[in-house]
Protein backbone atom coordinates (compact mmCIF):
# COMPACT_ATOMS: atom_id res chain seq x y z
CA UNK A 1 0.00 0.00 0.00
CA UNK A 2 1.31 3.39 -0.84
CA UNK A 3 1.47 6.15 1.99
CA UNK A 4 0.80 9.20 -0.16
CA UNK A 5 0.74 12.67 1.67
CA UNK A 6 2.57 16.02 2.16
CA UNK A 7 4.00 16.77 5.79
CA UNK A 8 3.15 19.78 7.51
CA UNK A 9 4.38 20.19 10.54
CA UNK A 10 5.16 24.09 12.34
CA UNK A 11 8.39 25.22 10.91
CA UNK A 12 11.23 27.22 12.83
CA UNK A 13 12.55 29.17 10.12
CA UNK A 14 11.69 31.18 7.16
CA UNK A 15 11.69 28.26 4.67
CA UNK A 16 10.04 24.75 5.02
CA UNK A 17 10.82 21.94 4.20
CA UNK A 18 7.85 19.62 2.70
CA UNK A 19 7.85 16.56 2.84
CA UNK A 20 6.42 14.35 -0.08
CA UNK A 21 5.50 10.95 -0.04
CA UNK A 22 4.11 9.76 -3.76
CA UNK A 23 5.12 7.88 -6.05
CA UNK A 24 6.37 9.41 -9.64
CA UNK A 25 3.62 10.84 -11.69
CA UNK A 26 1.42 13.65 -11.99
CA UNK A 27 0.72 14.62 -8.03
CA UNK A 28 3.78 14.22 -7.24
CA UNK A 29 4.90 16.94 -9.92
CA UNK A 30 2.26 19.01 -9.20
CA UNK A 31 3.12 18.98 -5.08
CA UNK A 32 6.72 19.58 -5.87
CA UNK A 33 5.97 22.55 -8.17
CA UNK A 34 3.63 24.19 -5.76
CA UNK A 35 6.03 23.73 -3.00
CA UNK A 36 8.84 25.11 -4.98
CA UNK A 37 6.38 28.22 -6.20
CA UNK A 38 6.19 28.80 -2.44
CA UNK A 39 9.68 29.38 -1.83
CA UNK A 40 9.83 26.06 0.30
CA UNK A 41 12.62 23.07 -0.39
CA UNK A 42 11.06 19.17 -0.77
CA UNK A 43 12.68 16.38 0.91
CA UNK A 44 11.07 13.38 -1.25
CA UNK A 45 10.53 10.45 0.64
CA UNK A 46 9.93 6.82 -0.61
CA UNK A 47 6.20 5.72 -0.68
CA UNK A 48 6.21 2.39 -0.37
CA UNK A 49 8.39 2.06 2.71
CA UNK A 50 7.42 1.15 5.83
CA UNK A 51 6.30 3.54 8.34
CA UNK A 52 8.71 3.25 10.45
CA UNK A 53 11.49 3.68 7.24
CA UNK A 54 10.00 6.75 6.61
CA UNK A 55 9.78 7.68 10.35
CA UNK A 56 13.85 6.93 10.91
CA UNK A 57 14.11 9.42 7.59
CA UNK A 58 11.96 12.03 8.80
CA UNK A 59 13.82 12.43 12.35
CA UNK A 60 16.97 12.88 10.80
CA UNK A 61 16.28 15.29 8.39
CA UNK A 62 13.85 17.38 10.51
CA UNK A 63 11.23 18.97 8.30
CA UNK A 64 10.16 20.74 11.44
CA UNK A 65 13.32 22.90 11.40
CA UNK A 66 13.11 24.47 7.98
CA UNK A 67 15.98 24.86 5.24
CA UNK A 68 18.17 27.57 4.46
CA UNK A 69 17.63 30.02 1.55
CA UNK A 70 19.83 28.35 -0.98
CA UNK A 71 18.13 25.07 -0.61
CA UNK A 72 15.55 23.45 -3.16
CA UNK A 73 15.58 19.73 -2.27
CA UNK A 74 16.72 17.50 0.17
CA UNK A 75 17.53 14.03 -0.85
CA UNK A 76 17.83 11.02 1.85
CA UNK A 77 20.87 9.11 1.24
CA UNK A 78 19.98 5.28 0.73
CA UNK A 79 20.84 4.39 4.02
CA UNK A 80 22.80 1.02 3.66
CA UNK A 81 24.74 1.42 6.38
CA UNK A 82 24.14 3.70 9.70
CA UNK A 83 22.04 6.90 10.11
CA UNK A 84 20.59 8.21 6.57
CA UNK A 85 22.37 11.84 5.40
CA UNK A 86 20.70 14.60 3.95
CA UNK A 87 22.40 16.20 0.60
CA UNK A 88 20.98 19.97 0.78
CA UNK A 89 20.55 20.96 -3.46
CA UNK A 90 20.63 24.46 -5.03
CA UNK A 91 18.13 25.44 -7.43
CA UNK A 92 21.01 26.40 -9.27
CA UNK A 93 22.90 22.59 -8.96
CA UNK A 94 20.07 21.07 -10.03
CA UNK A 95 19.47 23.51 -13.34
CA UNK A 96 23.39 22.84 -14.24
CA UNK A 97 23.47 18.95 -13.66
CA UNK A 98 20.33 19.12 -16.11
CA UNK A 99 21.84 21.38 -18.53
CA UNK A 100 25.37 19.56 -18.46
CA UNK A 101 24.28 15.91 -18.92
CA UNK A 102 21.64 17.24 -22.04
CA UNK A 103 24.71 19.07 -23.44
CA UNK A 104 27.03 15.97 -23.21
CA UNK A 105 24.07 13.34 -24.61
CA UNK A 106 22.43 15.86 -26.89
CA UNK A 107 18.95 17.47 -27.82
CA UNK A 108 17.05 15.97 -30.80
CA UNK A 109 13.14 17.27 -31.66
CA UNK A 110 11.22 13.55 -30.94
CA UNK A 111 13.53 12.38 -27.93
CA UNK A 112 11.05 11.11 -25.21
CA UNK A 113 12.23 10.25 -21.84
CA UNK A 114 11.36 7.23 -20.03
CA UNK A 115 10.87 7.23 -16.03
CA UNK A 116 11.23 4.14 -14.15
CA UNK A 117 13.55 4.93 -11.41
CA UNK A 118 11.99 6.43 -8.39
CA UNK A 119 11.63 10.16 -7.76
CA UNK A 120 12.83 9.91 -4.12
CA UNK A 121 16.49 9.11 -5.73
CA UNK A 122 18.14 11.63 -7.58
CA UNK A 123 18.65 9.48 -10.72
CA UNK A 124 15.29 9.32 -11.20
CA UNK A 125 13.99 13.04 -10.01
CA UNK A 126 16.55 14.19 -12.61
CA UNK A 127 14.76 13.00 -15.35
CA UNK A 128 11.58 14.92 -14.46
CA UNK A 129 14.28 17.94 -14.34
CA UNK A 130 15.52 17.36 -17.16
CA UNK A 131 12.13 16.93 -19.59
CA UNK A 132 11.23 20.21 -17.61
CA UNK A 133 14.00 22.38 -18.16
CA UNK A 134 14.31 21.31 -21.98
CA UNK A 135 10.12 21.05 -22.52
CA UNK A 136 10.53 17.21 -24.08
CA UNK A 137 7.64 14.85 -23.73
CA UNK A 138 8.04 12.44 -20.24
CA UNK A 139 5.99 8.81 -20.12
CA UNK A 140 6.06 7.89 -16.68
CA UNK A 141 6.13 4.05 -15.32
CA UNK A 142 5.31 4.27 -11.24
CA UNK A 143 7.82 1.00 -10.79
CA UNK A 144 10.25 -0.30 -13.27
CA UNK A 145 8.40 -3.68 -14.84
CA UNK A 146 9.70 -5.20 -18.10
CA UNK A 147 6.75 -6.00 -19.55
CA UNK A 148 5.89 -2.05 -19.72
CA UNK A 149 9.28 -1.29 -20.36
CA UNK A 150 9.17 -3.22 -24.10
CA UNK A 151 5.71 -2.33 -24.76
CA UNK A 152 7.01 1.29 -24.39
CA UNK A 153 7.83 2.06 -28.41
CA UNK A 154 8.30 5.81 -28.37
CA UNK A 155 10.47 6.59 -25.74
CA UNK A 156 14.17 7.41 -26.39
CA UNK A 157 15.86 8.18 -23.69
CA UNK A 158 16.22 6.37 -20.28
CA UNK A 159 17.85 6.63 -17.10
CA UNK A 160 18.53 2.64 -15.86
CA UNK A 161 20.18 0.86 -12.85
CA UNK A 162 22.41 -2.16 -13.22
CA UNK A 163 20.03 -4.89 -12.02
CA UNK A 164 17.07 -3.43 -14.03
CA UNK A 165 19.51 -3.70 -17.44
CA UNK A 166 20.41 -7.30 -16.52
CA UNK A 167 16.60 -7.89 -16.42
CA UNK A 168 15.31 -6.09 -19.41
CA UNK A 169 17.86 -8.00 -21.40
CA UNK A 170 17.37 -11.57 -19.85
CA UNK A 171 13.72 -10.83 -21.30
CA UNK A 172 15.36 -9.81 -24.32
CA UNK A 173 13.81 -6.29 -24.40
CA UNK A 174 14.58 -4.53 -27.98
CA UNK A 175 16.97 -1.87 -26.52
CA UNK A 176 18.45 -0.63 -29.57
CA UNK A 177 15.71 1.71 -29.89
CA UNK A 178 16.63 3.66 -27.22
CA UNK A 179 19.34 6.52 -28.11
CA UNK A 180 20.77 5.88 -24.63
CA UNK A 181 20.49 4.80 -21.65
CA UNK A 182 22.17 6.56 -18.69
CA UNK A 183 23.08 3.90 -16.12
CA UNK A 184 24.11 4.73 -12.71
CA UNK A 185 23.50 3.89 -9.32
CA UNK A 186 25.66 1.41 -8.92
CA UNK A 187 28.48 -0.20 -10.72
CA UNK A 188 28.39 -1.94 -13.69
CA UNK A 189 29.97 -5.28 -14.48
CA UNK A 190 31.85 -5.79 -17.53
CA UNK A 191 30.31 -8.33 -18.44
CA UNK A 192 27.02 -6.69 -18.53
CA UNK A 193 28.47 -3.69 -20.15
CA UNK A 194 29.44 -6.22 -22.48
CA UNK A 195 25.93 -8.14 -23.08
CA UNK A 196 24.24 -4.92 -23.76
CA UNK A 197 26.55 -3.78 -26.58
CA UNK A 198 26.60 -6.90 -28.03
CA UNK A 199 22.37 -6.37 -27.69
CA UNK A 200 22.71 -2.94 -29.55
CA UNK A 201 22.24 -0.93 -26.45
CA UNK A 202 23.38 2.42 -26.21
CA UNK A 203 24.73 2.66 -22.68
CA UNK A 204 26.14 5.69 -21.21
CA UNK A 205 27.87 4.94 -17.49
CA UNK A 206 27.32 7.79 -15.34
CA UNK A 207 29.06 8.07 -11.64
CA UNK A 208 27.93 10.73 -9.13
CA UNK A 209 25.66 10.47 -6.32
CA UNK A 210 22.96 12.10 -4.49
CA UNK A 211 25.74 14.95 -3.39
CA UNK A 212 26.19 15.59 -6.59
CA UNK A 213 23.02 16.02 -8.47
CA UNK A 214 23.12 12.53 -10.06
CA UNK A 215 25.63 11.41 -12.45
CA UNK A 216 28.81 14.05 -13.38
CA UNK A 217 31.24 11.77 -14.96
CA UNK A 218 30.02 9.84 -18.19
CA UNK A 219 31.91 7.16 -19.65
CA UNK A 220 34.41 8.43 -17.46
CA UNK A 221 34.74 11.97 -18.53
CA UNK A 222 33.31 15.02 -16.07
CA UNK A 223 30.60 16.75 -17.26
CA UNK A 224 31.10 20.63 -18.62
CA UNK A 225 31.91 22.33 -15.27
CA UNK A 226 32.69 19.34 -13.34
CA UNK A 227 36.20 18.66 -11.75
CA UNK A 228 38.06 15.32 -11.14
CA UNK A 229 41.01 14.03 -9.20
CA UNK A 230 42.15 11.60 -7.55
CA UNK A 231 43.84 12.34 -3.61
CA UNK A 232 47.48 10.88 -2.33
CA UNK A 233 44.92 8.23 -0.45
CA UNK A 234 43.37 7.23 -3.90
CA UNK A 235 40.10 8.81 -2.94
CA UNK A 236 38.09 10.33 -5.47
CA UNK A 237 37.65 14.10 -5.15
CA UNK A 238 34.86 15.80 -7.49
CA UNK A 239 34.40 20.09 -7.71
CA UNK A 240 32.20 21.84 -9.74
CA UNK A 241 28.64 23.81 -9.80
CA UNK A 242 26.14 20.63 -9.78
CA UNK A 243 27.98 19.95 -6.09
CA UNK A 244 25.65 19.90 -2.83
CA UNK A 245 25.88 22.68 -0.76
CA UNK A 246 26.52 20.76 2.56
CA UNK A 247 25.07 17.99 4.46
CA UNK A 248 21.87 18.77 6.31
CA UNK A 249 22.30 19.10 9.66
CA UNK A 250 25.53 17.63 9.96
CA UNK A 251 28.25 20.78 9.86
CA UNK A 252 30.85 17.86 10.88
CA UNK A 253 29.87 15.94 8.35
CA UNK A 254 30.06 18.67 5.74
CA UNK A 255 33.50 19.84 6.98
CA UNK A 256 34.72 16.42 6.54
CA UNK A 257 33.27 16.25 3.41
CA UNK A 258 33.94 19.53 1.43
CA UNK A 259 37.17 21.62 1.36
CA UNK A 260 37.20 24.43 -0.71
CA UNK A 261 34.78 23.25 -3.11
CA UNK A 262 35.98 19.63 -3.17
CA UNK A 263 33.82 16.92 -2.17
CA UNK A 264 35.79 13.99 -1.30
CA UNK A 265 33.87 11.03 -2.00
CA UNK A 266 34.10 7.29 -0.27
CA UNK A 267 35.01 6.01 -3.49
CA UNK A 268 39.06 4.58 -4.74
CA UNK A 269 39.76 5.39 -8.41
CA UNK A 270 42.60 6.59 -10.94
CA UNK A 271 42.53 9.06 -13.76
CA UNK A 272 44.10 7.59 -16.70
CA UNK A 273 46.19 8.85 -19.78
CA UNK A 274 43.70 10.04 -20.86
CA UNK A 275 41.90 11.74 -18.68
CA UNK A 276 39.49 9.22 -18.10
CA UNK A 277 38.30 8.16 -14.57
CA UNK A 278 38.40 4.50 -13.41
CA UNK A 279 36.64 3.87 -10.33
CA UNK A 280 37.60 0.55 -8.26
CA UNK A 281 34.86 0.69 -5.53
CA UNK A 282 34.45 2.70 -2.25
CA UNK A 283 36.47 2.74 0.55
CA UNK A 284 34.37 0.23 2.64
CA UNK A 285 34.62 -1.83 0.16
CA UNK A 286 38.32 -3.44 1.01
CA UNK A 287 37.83 -6.19 3.20
CA UNK A 288 41.38 -7.14 5.25
CA UNK A 289 41.74 -10.82 4.93
CA UNK A 290 45.20 -12.70 6.03
CA UNK A 291 46.80 -9.02 7.14
CA UNK A 292 45.82 -7.77 3.03
CA UNK A 293 43.51 -5.78 1.34
CA UNK A 294 40.68 -6.64 -0.99
CA UNK A 295 38.68 -4.71 -2.82
CA UNK A 296 35.33 -6.29 -3.27
CA UNK A 297 34.20 -4.57 -6.22
CA UNK A 298 37.60 -6.62 -8.05
CA UNK A 299 36.35 -9.67 -6.76
CA UNK A 300 32.50 -9.29 -7.63
CA UNK A 301 33.22 -7.75 -11.21
CA UNK A 302 35.78 -10.91 -11.56
CA UNK A 303 32.43 -13.55 -10.34
CA UNK A 304 30.05 -11.62 -12.11
CA UNK A 305 32.22 -13.06 -15.47
CA UNK A 306 31.51 -16.54 -14.47
CA UNK A 307 29.41 -18.04 -17.19
CA UNK A 308 27.27 -19.63 -14.13
CA UNK A 309 26.29 -16.31 -12.38
CA UNK A 310 23.87 -14.48 -13.33
CA UNK A 311 24.11 -11.78 -10.29
CA UNK A 312 26.42 -11.71 -7.21
CA UNK A 313 27.92 -9.14 -3.95
CA UNK A 314 31.12 -10.09 -2.46
CA UNK A 315 31.31 -9.52 1.45
CA UNK A 316 33.64 -9.76 4.24
CA UNK A 317 32.32 -11.65 7.45
CA UNK A 318 34.26 -12.90 10.66
CA UNK A 319 37.09 -15.12 11.03
CA UNK A 320 38.89 -16.96 13.55
CA UNK A 321 41.94 -17.83 11.39
CA UNK A 322 41.89 -15.15 8.44
CA UNK A 323 40.21 -11.62 10.33
CA UNK A 324 37.73 -11.38 7.86
CA UNK A 325 36.40 -14.05 4.91
CA UNK A 326 35.62 -13.26 1.77
CA UNK A 327 32.18 -14.77 0.46
CA UNK A 328 30.55 -14.67 -2.51
CA UNK A 329 26.64 -14.27 -2.37
CA UNK A 330 25.61 -15.67 -5.96
CA UNK A 331 22.35 -15.27 -8.08
CA UNK A 332 23.02 -18.81 -9.99
CA UNK A 333 22.48 -18.90 -14.09
CA UNK A 334 22.38 -22.22 -16.34
CA UNK A 335 23.24 -24.13 -13.20
CA UNK A 336 24.66 -23.83 -9.75
CA UNK A 337 28.69 -23.15 -8.98
CA UNK A 338 30.72 -24.78 -6.52
CA UNK A 339 33.42 -23.13 -4.61
CA UNK A 340 36.24 -23.99 -6.23
CA UNK A 341 35.61 -23.45 -9.37
CA UNK A 342 34.71 -20.63 -8.69
CA UNK A 343 38.19 -19.97 -6.71
CA UNK A 344 39.52 -21.50 -9.64
CA UNK A 345 37.87 -18.91 -12.25
CA UNK A 346 38.96 -15.92 -9.81
CA UNK A 347 42.22 -17.19 -9.56
CA UNK A 348 43.33 -16.58 -13.77
CA UNK A 349 43.40 -13.16 -13.50
CA UNK A 350 42.87 -12.18 -9.33
CA UNK A 351 46.24 -12.77 -6.51
CA UNK A 352 45.52 -15.59 -3.77
CA UNK A 353 43.89 -13.35 -1.54
CA UNK A 354 41.27 -12.24 -3.08
CA UNK A 355 39.59 -15.90 -3.46
CA UNK A 356 36.42 -16.01 -1.77
CA UNK A 357 36.52 -18.23 0.81
CA UNK A 358 32.71 -19.16 1.19
CA UNK A 359 29.84 -19.13 -0.98
CA UNK A 360 26.03 -18.96 -0.78
CA UNK A 361 23.98 -19.04 -3.71
CA UNK A 362 20.69 -16.99 -3.50
CA UNK A 363 17.69 -16.57 -5.69
CA UNK A 364 18.18 -12.95 -5.15
CA UNK A 365 20.46 -10.45 -4.02
CA UNK A 366 19.27 -7.67 -1.86
CA UNK A 367 19.14 -4.17 -3.39
CA UNK A 368 18.32 -1.18 -2.43
CA UNK A 369 15.69 1.04 -4.06
CA UNK A 370 18.97 2.82 -5.73
CA UNK A 371 19.72 -1.00 -7.36
CA UNK A 372 22.98 -0.71 -4.96
CA UNK A 373 23.41 -3.76 -3.18
CA UNK A 374 22.01 -3.72 0.40
CA UNK A 375 25.32 -4.43 2.00
CA UNK A 376 23.35 -5.10 5.63
CA UNK A 377 21.22 -7.59 4.21
CA UNK A 378 24.08 -9.41 2.16
CA UNK A 379 26.42 -9.38 5.43
CA UNK A 380 22.97 -10.97 7.40
CA UNK A 381 23.08 -13.39 4.67
CA UNK A 382 26.90 -14.13 4.05
CA UNK A 383 27.24 -15.71 7.60
CA UNK A 384 25.77 -18.63 6.67
CA UNK A 385 28.01 -19.06 3.60
CA UNK A 386 29.91 -22.24 3.91
CA UNK A 387 33.65 -21.96 4.50
CA UNK A 388 36.34 -23.40 2.45
CA UNK A 389 39.08 -25.60 3.36
CA UNK A 390 41.18 -24.47 0.70
CA UNK A 391 44.82 -22.98 2.22
CA UNK A 392 45.80 -20.88 -0.33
Amino acid sequence: MVTAYLLSVPVDADRALVALALPPGEEFAAALDAAWRDGSAVLPLDPHAPAAEQGRVLAAMRPDLGVEDDVALVIATSGSTGTPKGAELSHDALAASARATMARIGRRDDDVWLACLPWHHIGGLQVLLRTRMFDAPLVVHERFDVARVAAERDATLVSLVPTQLARLLEAGVDLGRFRAILLGGAAAPPSLLARAAAAGAHVVTTYGMSETCGGCVYDGRPLDGVEVRVDSDGRVLLRGPVMMSRYRLRPDLTDDALTDGWFRTSDLGTVDADGRLIVHGRVDDVVITGGENVNTTDVAARLAAHPLVSDVAVTGVADDEWGQRLVAVVVPHDGVPDLDDLRAWCREELRAAALPRGLLVVDEIPRLPSGKPDRLAVQELAVYAQPSAAAD
